[in-house]
């Protein structure tokens, strides 16, 4: 097994995952087109065409220019949004939307980390208010996402501040380590996109989940491992991770009960034979 208890005299490590068809089988930003067509930020004509780039996207997947034209279409179809607006809708729908289309597979990955001692970091391209509650729903340490100018009136200008994307996440990765002491060379990276090899690279535990094309081949070319997820289930319904080593503290407080236990039921079999014996 992989999942080994870091040793925490050691340099720190992480896993860092991609989000859309990584961890969650769909894109994670035109997934709430409907919301946001229902709460009126978008047109019906808008909600269709996001629908239609969601086909698209679990199709194909997305290369360099179609992801060019994603963030100059989602970008313009932002602007003027009220900020706060979008954050409470998908507060209202996040378990609704996202929480069914969770891969299992995935879901164990960042226990199975967390439980090795290693913090789970996300790191997408959409959008910061999207990725944020998501990363909080799957109990990510950190989360790293593209994130929108907002004016004074407090919408978006339709203006990117940062673009978390291709080799900016892999300078978003390398800064991580320098701030929290991370050990790249002993860490972990998961995506799906070709546009992410720059990510994988930067670590010394690359995988390729659900590879488009191309980032099969460079894979199979550099000999890194390829993970296939197909089994999106909501996070409640997902039995425990049994094949993983428990945490330290849990070892200590199962021993400490343990204890208790014999304990107790040695003094409570003496009790039983002090009883006996003053019956008879």
């Amino acid at each position: 097994m992989l999942w080994v208890v870091e040793n925490h005299s050691l340099p720190r490590t992480a896993a860092f995952f991609d989000l859309d068809k990584t961890v969650i089988a769909k894109s994670s930003t035109l997934t709430f087109g409907k919301s946001f067509y229902q709460g009126g930020l978008i047109n019906r004509r808008a909600a269709l065409r996001t629908a239609y780039a969601q086909f698209v996207f679990l199709t194909g997947g997305a290369d360099h220019d179609q992801m060019e034209r994603m963030r100059k279409y989602l970008s313009a179809l932002c602007r003027g949004w009220n900020v706060q607006q979008v954050k409470e809708i998908v507060a209202e729908t996040l378990h609704d939307l996202i929480d069914p289309i969770i891969y299992d597979e995935a879901a164990s990955l960042i226990e199975e980390h967390h439980i090795a001692g290693r913090d789970v970091v996300i790191v997408s391209t959409s959008g910061a208010e999207v990725v944020e509650p998501i990363g909080e729903l799957l109990g990510a340490d950190r989360v790293v996402a593209t994130r929108m100018v907002v004016g004074d009136d407090g919408c978006f200008t339709g203006e990117v501040e940062y673009y978390a994307y291709g080799p900016t996440k892999a300078e978003a990765i390398k800064e991580l380590a320098q701030s929290e002491g991370y050990d790249l060379d002993r860490c972990y990276a998961y995506s799906d996109s070709a546009t992410d090899v720059p990510m994988l690279e930067s670590v010394g535990h690359p995988y390729a989940v659900n590879p488009d094309r191309t980032l099969r081949r460079e894979a199979l070319a550099r000999g890194w491992p390829i993970l296939d997820f197909n089994r999106p289930v909501r996070l409640k319904q997902r039995l425990p991770v049994l094949s993983v080593p428990p945490r330290p503290a849990l070892v200590v407080a199962a021993a400490v009960g343990a204890a208790a236990a014999t304990a107790g039921l040695v003094w409570y079999a003496s009790r039983r034979r002090a009883a006996t014996v003053y019956a008879g």
